[in-house]
């Protein structure tokens, strides 16, 4: 296996695009943003707000918002690291779009998320129903604040991949 990674991210504010970013130059991987089809405003992840798209998108398990390009190359990818903030204590639905555009037989995912208080509650059970069986999934982290290189080195060592 040639071992090529990816890292994948959707970020609403920005956090999480550092995170991943910063995550690429030390893990040596390949970047793709996730983007959704229409873009979120400030409006739409108004958490408190029952009316707001995002609130009614969390609501509903089968939401599946569009993104607005495919990665073509996805199959030369082994290690994919997913990243998104946590909404409502689990990932985006946009996330399960992303995971369900490719077949990620084979592959391993390793998660990673920021998030303003909550950890990853139930995010990787609900995620693993977007993939096949075969995939291999990691042990994720928070990547919230000031994550040093060498933190972001120690955890890719304890992954194994």
């Amino acid at each position: 296996m040639s071992n090529k990674r990816l890292v994948a991210y959707f970020s609403a504010s920005g956090m999480t695009a550092s995170a991943a970013k910063k995550l690429a130059s030390v893990a040596q991987a390949d970047l793709f943003e996730i983007k959704p089809e229409v873009p979120y405003t400030q409006v739409d992840l108004n958490w408190m707000d029952k009316n707001a798209r995002s609130t009614i998108e969390m609501q509903d398990r089968a939401s599946r918002p569009a993104i607005r390009e495919k990665l073509e190359t996805m199959n030369q990818y082994d290690v994919v690291f997913v990243g998104f903030p946590i909404w409502w204590y689990v990932a985006p639905t946009i996330i399960n779009t992303f995971l369900e555009s490719y077949d990620m037989s084979g592959k391993t995912i390793v998660p990673f998320a920021t998030s303003g208080g909550s950890g990853f509650g139930e995010t990787v059970e609900r995620l693993k129903t977007s993939c096949s069986s075969s995939v291999v999934w990691k042990d994720g982290k928070l990547l919230n604040g000031r994550v040093t290189d060498e933190a972001l080195k120690s955890w890719i060592e304890t992954l194994n991949i």
